[in-house]
């Protein structure tokens, strides 16, 4: 059979039709919330928020209750705990988060190993099946992404000032207190719905990577952070699209796809481009 033909009796197979919206949908949020955290040096939270969501889960599992209804929770607490940490700590930010998320790691991983009564496969935890998404996954993914473009549309003079000049947007009387904590409970409850799908150890490629790509090609706020959930939506469809014609994990598939697309961009970036509003 030619490949046309067999990619038309894949997009038959309802899981697949249900993967391929998981990661059109699960792309376009994580390029735009990339947009802004890369751009407020927030990408190795999300890294960090990504790692420690193990540890809600395995808190899910020994509760004897649905991971996803812990993991959310957990997330937002989780990170309004580390950011209240980091801001009284003397220690660099990057340093703190390296010791938060490797310890979560390695505890959850330890419990995990020792718990009978879980026959989930870690690997599925940490990279991602995004093949299981149910259409209840979907709705909750869709909402997100509806909640997340809507509040950032909304508060978007506020957003823009705070990603490209937070002191002056301090000084026009923006509260950059507030909008910090808001950004993080969002990026917190995205990493926590898309850990079905991408895993713990490829989410932050989901947030990081087409955001990066993005900013290497854009000129204007709006078109980086259009581009770059349009690159996170995009990669994320041709990688499960290659990962069921060569049988490959898709998690990592689509991950190559999105470093050939930051290739391509940083190949025909020109240099010396800033992002202006």
């Amino acid at each position: 059979m030619s490949t046309p033909q067999v990619l038309g009796e894949l997009l038959q197979l309802p899981f697949l039709q249900r993967a391929l919206l998981a990661g059109l949908l699960t792309g376009a949020l994580g390029g735009v919330l990339g947009s802004f955290a890369v751009l407020r040096q927030l990408s190795f939270f999300s890294d960090a928020l990504g790692h420690s969501a193990l540890l809600g889960i395995t808190a899910g599992i020994l509760l004897g209750l649905n991971p996803t209804v812990v993991l959310v929770p957990f997330a937002v607490l989780f990170a309004l705990g580390v950011d209240r940490l980091a801001s009284r700590s003397r220690l660099p930010a990057d340093a703190l988060l390296n010791i938060v998320y490797s310890s979560s790691l390695a505890l959850a991983v330890l419990v995990l190993s020792r718990v009978r009564s879980y026959r989930g496969g870690i690997e599925n935890l940490l990279f991602g099946d995004i093949l299981g998404v149910s259409w209840l996954d979907l709705s909750l993914i869709l909402l997100l992404l509806i909640g997340a473009c809507a509040y950032l549309f909304l508060t978007r003079r506020s957003q823009i000032l705070l990603t490209l000049d937070e002191p002056l947007a301090i000084s026009r009387g923006v509260a950059a207190g507030r909008h910090r904590l808001l950004f993080i409970v969002l990026l917190a409850v995205v990493v926590a719905i898309s850990i079905k799908a991408v895993g713990v150890l490829l989410i932050s490629a989901f947030v990081v990577i087409p955001a990066c790509a993005s900013r290497l090609v854009s000129r204007r706020f709006p078109h980086y952070v259009l581009l770059a959930s349009g690159l996170g939506a995009g990669c994320a469809v041709v990688g499960l699209l290659l990962s069921a014609l060569l049988d490959l994990p898709s998690g990592p598939a689509v991950v190559v796809v999105q470093l050939a697309g930051f290739l391509a961009a940083l190949a025909s970036a020109p240099r010396g481009q800033g992002i202006g509003a």
